[in-house]
């Protein structure tokens, strides 16, 4: 009798996930590029060559050094000013980063509380919130974001508190109706009819199982915030010169779009990037944490 051979185990629950991952190729190449743009941004200090404020008098609108006049000093030119434009591209990565994480990170708890807090007290406390959430969705997003940049005065934080304002939204009302989704289920009330208090209920068994698409509202609240941030640079709002902001920097480059393409396209392009890779990655792990969705 030959010997029994034990089942080969069940792969965990995280290669189920990366595997379900993995077959969008769109969201793998999302990943990487992802995670290039963050070890960028970590070794933002390490890889420029010159700080991205210093200015180079003596070299001005310099071109790539692929093209006739360019300098290995600065491998991708410099600005109107003769600062170089590689660094300031990578120094802008890095507030990229900071701006995505902290607006998306804000916006989520705030959010997810607010939903959360709709959801478990309803009456008027639920529709005082959810008319809040219509009224700020009635306005077009960068409209508003323009206005109370406006009231608040132009600079960095106050952009990320615009944007943090008009994304909200989005947050409260898919938490909510995940939370009101979960609430019919027999665990929430067996955990009531144990004695649960609300605040355990909410944080401690409801929300575990709303964070599928919460977390995929981040990846993808991450591009909207990047995007949005930059909008509001362009126009003058958001970071201030002389900071590295890709915004800021198109904005400054508008009057050189024929002479000195590379200070207009390279930021741009910047932008293209990291908004694609974020919203490729939101894309994959909406397909892979998404049941219905899996192939």
């Amino acid at each position: 009798m030959s010997p029994t051979t034990a089942p080969p185990p069940m792969p965990g629950r995280l290669a189920l996930f990366w595997r379900s991952y993995a077959e969008n190729r769109g969201a793998v190449v999302g990943l990487v590029l992802m995670a290039a743009l963050i070890v960028i941004s970590a070794l933002a200090d390490v890889l420029s060559l010159h700080s991205p404020i210093e200015q180079f008098r003596q070299h001005f609108l310099i071109p790539p050094i692929w093209q006739e006049g360019g300098l290995w000093d600065f491998p991708l030119g410099t600005d109107d000013v003769g600062r170089d434009m590689l660094s300031r591209l990578i120094h802008g990565a890095r507030l990229s980063i900071i701006i995505g994480f902290s607006v998306a990170s804000l916006a989520l708890i705030t959010g997810t509380t607010l939903g959360l807090l709709a959801a478990f007290a309803g009456g008027m406390v639920d529709i005082f919130i959810m008319r809040l959430m219509d009224i700020l969705l009635v306005f077009p997003s960068l409209l508003l974001a323009i206005v109370i940049v406006a009231i608040l005065g132009p600079g960095l934080f106050n952009a990320m508190l615009a944007v943090v304002v008009v994304t909200l939204p989005g947050y409260t009302r898919l938490a909510r109706a995940s939370a009101l989704a979960e609430l019919a289920r027999d665990y929430v009330t067996a955990s009531r009819s144990a004695g649960a208090k609300t605040f355990r209920l909410m944080f401690d068994t409801v929300l575990p199982n709303c964070a599928a698409p919460l977390i995929v509202q981040v990846s993808l609240g991450f591009a909207v915030a990047i995007l949005d941030a930059a909008a509001l640079g362009f126009l003058g709002l958001g970071a201030q010169p002389p900071t590295p902001e890709w915004g800021t920097m198109l904005s400054g480059a508008l009057q050189f779009y024929q002479r000195a393409w590379w200070v207009l396209a390279l930021p741009g392009f910047a932008i293209l990037f990291t908004v694609l890779a974020f919203n490729l990655v939101g894309d994959g792990l909406r397909d892979a944490l998404d049941p219905k969705l899996k192939r």
